[in-house]
C-alpha cells in the first residue's frame, strides 16, 4: 500500500467547506464521509478530511482551535504540472470563497512559481510548479 497523508482541517460551515474543496478539484469519498467530517480526495495518496468543530475537538486531547485567518500553524502545498495549473487552482478558489494571499508569489526561484490561498475558514495552501532539471533525482 502506498504511503498517505491525510490533511485534517476544522472547519466552521461544514458543508461551504465541502463546496469550496469540490470547486477546486478534490472529489468527496462518501464512505468516509458522515455529518461531522468529510473526505476530500485530492489524490491517491493525498486526502482532506474536512471536520465540524466538536468532532475535530474528539483528536486534539482537548486542545483549542485556533482561528486560522489569525495564527498560521500549517503550510499546505500542493504540486502542479504547469504554472497555469496554479494559476486556474488559484481563480477557482477565490472565486468559491477562498482569499489569495498577494504578498506571497513565489517565483523564478530555482525553476519554481507558487501563489497563495486561504480557504474559507483562513487554512493556507501553497499551489505549487517546480521544475526539475533533467539529471535531477526523485
Amino acid at each position: 500500500m502506498a504511503k498517505m497523508i491525510f490533511v485534517n482541517l476544522p472547519v466552521s460551515d461544514f458543508q461551504r467547506s465541502i463546496d469550496f474543496y469540490k470547486a477546486l478539484g478534490f472529489m468527496q469519498n462518501m464512505d468516509f464521509s458522515n455529518e461531522f467530517g468529510a473526505a476530500l480526495v485530492w489524490s491517491d495518496e493525498i486526502w482532506v478530511m474536512l471536520l465540524t468543530h466538536d468532532f475535530y475537538r474528539k483528536f486534539t486531547a482537548g486542545r483549542a482551535i485556533p482561528d486560522a485567518r489569525e495564527v498560521a500553524q500549517v503550510l499546505n502545498a500542493l504540486s502542479f504540472d504547469s504554472k497555469e495549473a496554479v494559476d486556474k487552482f488559484v481563480a477557482a478558489a477565490v472565486a468559491n470563497g477562498g482569499t489569495l494571499l498577494p504578498e506571497v508569489v513565489i517565483e523564478g526561484a530555482e525553476g519554481m512559481y507558487g501563489r497563495d490561498i486561504t480557504d474559507p475558514d483562513g487554512h493556507i495552501w501553497e499551489a505549487m510548479y517546480m521544475e526539475f532539471p533533467a539529471d535531477a533525482k526523485t
